[in-house]
């Protein structure tokens, strides 16, 4: 197995590839703050936290986004296996992603009169968000995963 040396208290030691390569708490935080803003985004499109989005439906949805929002970013920071808290990650960031697009292109049943508006700024910091999210996710799940070892 590919190792990494470091030099710690003790002297030099010798690391595995798998934890050389685990996200530190640099990192989490920024996926953590991704998160949260994915939930603030649909807090404020709501236009605050006692208000709910008409149809109901969408607005429980959002409901389900400013939560699953605040879950992921305790589980980026928490989780143990790390990988874990990585995988809501996409979750959270591609639902309203295709949602949005979804919204904007065929529409979605109670709320025709977003067709065609691509000008919302609100959408669009979302969708730069959610993208970034779900990228930075995806490439610490593929860093994460098992590698069949090479014996």
């Amino acid at each position: 197995m590919a190792g990494q040396e470091t030099l710690g208290r003790a002297g030099v030691r010798r690391v595995g590839a798998r934890e050389a390569i685990a996200p530190d708490i640099s990192v989490r935080l920024v996926g953590a703050l991704l998160a949260l803003a994915v939930a603030a985004v649909h807090v404020a499109d709501q236009g605050g936290i006692t208000v709910l989005n008409s149809p109901a439906w969408i607005g429980w949805g959002y409901r389900l986004i400013e939560v699953g929002g605040v879950l992921t970013a305790v589980a980026v920071l928490l989780a143990r296996p790390s990988w874990l808290g990585w995988a809501a990650g996409p979750l959270l960031g591609a639902g309203p992603f295709v949602a949005y697009i979804a919204s904007r292109t065929v529409g979605v049943p109670g709320d025709p009169h977003d067709v065609g508006n691509w000008g919302y700024w609100i959408g669009t910091v979302s969708l730069i968000v959610e993208a970034a999210l779900v990228t930075l996710s995806a490439g610490l799940l593929l860093a994460l995963r098992p590698r069949p070892s090479s014996r």
